[in-house]
This record gives structure tokens, C-alpha cells and sequence, in this order.
């Protein structure tokens, strides 16, 4: 049945929907509790006395006794002189609702850093999470090691050596719950340790920044050109530099292999580290993936991996090769942030890797983006001829470079209005732009709506290049 009273302050009415026999005092505890949140009752505001509230509502009065007893333990009432309850005052009790904004809808989408999501092997996952949990003993889902869950760590010293060239063990690996953690548990043990900066690309991803510097260390820039990240950049008093060889993000460029053995040199000769990123490494199309950076100096490289590319970002499963001096001050920091990455995730990895469902899914999606990249390419080339196209040998996007005369804010600026999602070189840069560009995220759009999303693309930069 439908109860309600009104309030002696303010004249709020107070519906309380009561169901006859059990469970009326949980149903008007959570009725005054609702209305406490949602700021129908106010701080401060007094409430009928129990007997007059039973009276109104048809109940015991020891059951609104019971209720403003619960209440008050909770701390949404309290109880004054005179026996008067009223709502309690106090930081928290009353949020703000704030509407969720709602996204912007979009057509095409070429944001950064994402692959097509609906590729990932979803039978694949189902089985290797099947047979992950068929053949697990009970003991490994209790308490974690805050390394990970040895399986998988076996399996990705195993696979990182085939495919990546990365020299590992068991031992030295750390899961962790994507790059972004990983970035961060390196730097909390630099920082322990006396580091007071870390040298980033310039451009780079935001995020790294943002990552670097919540540890509280500096960040000094390190120019990239078409040769990658420049070695002359990286500070002696830098405790590391952080780096993406293989596929440099934003830029494109391959790190060039003078370069890599000069940041390998300097590292070594200054007790430092390279962070190497490796967030695209797999997909490389005009010959083999270039080999990770760490296989040439596994004791000055850090390596850092993830599923986020290769299967999907939603899955936070991401690892560390570390050198030896940064194991034990890893491992602390990856304890203190959550003790481990779930398990369950790691061992469906693992029998993905083991069962080679991994390796199958990377050359089927290698073969897919590089057509993607391909008609990305002749897209440019047939709409927008005036901007270069540059970054396409590897990964998952490419940078059009815009010439002298051309806005990349009112590229932007139009894309946003015809619902296409990019992004601008702006947010990537230190400080001011060196050069204005469009980053292409062509792995992000479904594989059934990519033609249309070129299209649009295409008439895109056609109107902005011709206005």
C-alpha cells in the first residue's frame, strides 16, 4: 500500500510505500534514507515523533523507534534534547545529483590508442577462461602474489622472448592492471630510490605526464624527430627516460638503432633506465616487428606491455620485464596498490598464449588494420593530398601533417560538429606546438562501419582542405 505524511518543516510531502507484513521497517528506513540523500529532507529538519509517524503510516510505533535508531547509527538523524530527531548536519550527506553528461554521439570514430572492440575473440577468451578455471588448483585463487599468478608470468617470458626479442624470466615479471599502473609502480620505486625527474618524448601521450607526475617526479622533454626520441635530450639528471621505439606515440617514427644503442649507453654509464613502451609492437606491416629495446640491455630497460592493443583495453592486464635492482621495489609498490591483478584474467591470458589463440588473433588483426591502414593512406592521398601522411609502417594510427596556411583547431572544430572524433597534435605537445597535425586512430572503428567512417573522412577533409 501507498503511506504518506507530511512534514512538520517546510510542508515536504514524504510518500513511504509500506508492504503489509515483513519488512516495513526496512522500507521505512530506506524511504527516509532516500529522502535524506536526494535533499527532501534537509539538514536540521525535525521529524514527527515516533508515535505520531506510526499513527499516520499504520504501524507499530516500536518499528519507526527501530527505524530512527537505525538511522541515527548510520548517522542520517540524530536525537536532541527534548527527544526531538531531526536530520543529522554533516559533509556528505546531502551530494549535489549531478546529471551524467551524455556522450557525444559519433559517426566515425578515429580516436587514439584503441583497437576494434568488436574483433575481440570473444570465443577464444570463453574457452581459455573455461579451461583456465578447469585446471586451476583452489589454492591459486586465494590470497595473490603481487607479482601475478606464476602461469601467466611463465608464459610471458616464454612469449615475450619469441615475439618481442625481450630477455625475462618469471622471476623479473610483474602483472599489473594496464600500462598506466605499470608507469606508475616504475616511477614510485625511481622516486623511493632518490629519483627526481623522468625524460619524456616530445610529443607524447598526456596520460604519461599526468602518470609521472602524480609520483611527484620532474619531467623533462626529449625533441623526436623522423629518427624517434633524440639521446641528446636525456638529462644526466634524469633517473629515466621513457620511450616508445617501436611505434613513437603520437609521431609514428621507428627509433632509429644508433639512437637506441646511444639511450642504452647512457643509461648504463649513469645508473639509469629506460622505460621502453611497447603498446603496439605486434602490428608492423612493411616487414617483421621491430625487437624491443630491452633485449639489448635487460638490466637498463624497463619493459612494459599490455593487452590493450593486441585484445582490448577493458581486459587491465598489462606486465613489467623488470631489471634486477627494481624487482623488490616494484613488487612493494605493486603490494601497496592492490595487493594483485585479478587472477582470473591472468589465467585466461595465459591459456590464450599457451593454446596459441594469442598468436592466431594478432595475425588475423594484423592482416584487418593493415588493409585499414591502406585505405587510410589512399584516402588522404585522393582528399586532403596537401597534407603528408606519416607513422605508417606500424601500429594503429598515422598523423596527417598539415602545411602552412591550414588550422588544426578549425579541422578540429569541424570534425566535432559532423560527429567524427579525432584528435589534434595540440594536446600531445610540452608546450607550445612545433608542428600542427591530425592523429588517425584507424583501428578504433567497427569493422562493419569503417568504409562509411573513411567516407566521412574523406568528405571531411576535403571541405577543410579546399574552403
Amino acid at each position: 500500500m501507498l503511506d504518506s505524511w507530511t512534514s512538520g518543516v517546510g510542508g515536504v510531502d514524504l510518500h513511504l510505500e509500506l508492504p503489509a507484513g515483513r519488512g516495513r521497517r526496512a522500507a521505512l528506513e530506506h524511504a527516509l534514507r532516500q529522502a535524506i540523500r536526494d535533499g527532501r529532507l534537509a539538514p536540521g529538519e525535525s521529524l514527527p515523533s515516533s508515535r505520531t509517524l506510526a499513527g499516520q503510516l499504520g504501524v507499530a510505533r516500536g518499528t519507526v523507534v527501530e527505524a530512527y535508531t537505525q538511522l541515527a547509527a548510520e548517522g542520517y538523524l540524530r536525537s536532541r534534547q527534548g527527544s526531538v530527531t531531526e536530520v543529522a548536519r554533516g559533509p556528505g550527506l546531502l551530494p549535489s545529483p549531478r546529471p551524467v553528461p551524455t556522450p557525444p554521439r559519433v559517426v566515425a570514430d578515429f580516436r587514439l590508442g584503441r583497437p576494434d572492440l568488436s574483433m575481440f575473440p570473444r570465443a577464444d577468451w570463453l574457452r581459455a577462461l573455461r579451461r583456465a578455471l578447469h585446471v586451476t588448483p583452489h589454492s591459486e585463487l586465494g590470497p595473490l602474489d603481487p607479482r601475478g599468478a606464476l602461469r601467466l608470468r611463465t608464459e610471458l617470458a616464454g612469449y615475450l622472448g619469441r615475439v618481442r626479442g625481450v630477455v625475462t624470466s618469471p622471476e623479473r615479471i610483474v602483472v599489473c592492471s594496464g600500462f598506466t599502473q605499470g608507469l606508475r609502480l616504475v616511477c614510485e620505486a625511481l622516486a623511493g630510490a632518490g629519483g627526481r625527474s623522468i625524460a619524456v618524448e616530445n610529443p607524447c601521450l598526456p596520460d604519461h605526464r599526468a602518470t609521472i607526475a602524480a609520483t611527484g617526479l620532474g619531467i623533462t622533454p626529449l625533441d623526436v624527430d623522423r629518427a624517434g626520441a633524440q639521446p641528446a635530450g636525456f638529462a644526466s639528471s634524469a633517473a629515466a627516460a621513457l620511450l616508445t621505439p617501436a611505434h613513437q606515440a603520437p609521431w609514428g617514427a621507428t627509433l632509429a638503432a644508433d639512437r637506441r644503442a646511444d639511450f642504452v649507453r647512457l643509461a648504463s654509464a649513469r645508473g639509469g633506465y629506460v622505460i621502453e613502451d611497447d603498446y603496439d609492437g605486434e602490428f608492423r606491416y612493411d616487414r617483421h616487428p621491430v625487437g624491443a629495446l630491452q633485449g639489448l640491455a635487460p638490466e637498463q630497460v624497463v619493459y612494459v606491455g599490455s593487452a590493450s592493443k593486441s585484445l582490448a583495453p577493458g581486459l587491465r592486464l598489462g606486465w613489467l620485464a623488470l631489471p634486477a635492482d627494481l624487482v623488490e621495489p616494484v613488487v612493494e609498490a605493486k603490494r601497496r596498490a592492490d595487493r594483485g591483478t585479478d587472477v582470473l584474467g591472468q589465467l585466461a591470458l595465459a591459456e590464450m598464449i599457451e593454446s596459441g589463440a594469442l598468436d592466431r588473433h594478432i595475425r588475423r588483426m594484423r592482416r584487418r588494420y593493415r588493409q585499414r591502414r591502406d585505405a587510410l593512406v589512399a584516402t588522404a592521398a585522393d582528399c586532403a593530398p596537401v597534407m603528408p601522411i606519416q607513422g605508417v609502417a606500424a601500429g594503429l594510427h598515422a598523423v596527417l601533417l598539415l602545411p602552412e596556411g591550414l588550422s588544426e583547431s578549425v579541422i578540429v572544430d569541424a570534425a566535432r560538429r559532423r560527429e567524427i572524433a579525432l584528435t589534434g597534435l595540440a594536446p600531445f605537445w610540452h608546450g607550445p606546438a612545433a608542428a600542427q597535425g591530425i592523429v588517425l586512430g584507424y583501428g578504433t572503428p567497427p569493422e562493419r562501419d569503417y568504409p562509411r567512417a573513411l567516407e566521412d573522412l574523406g568528405r571531411l577533409l576535403r571541405d577543410t582542405t579546399t574552403s
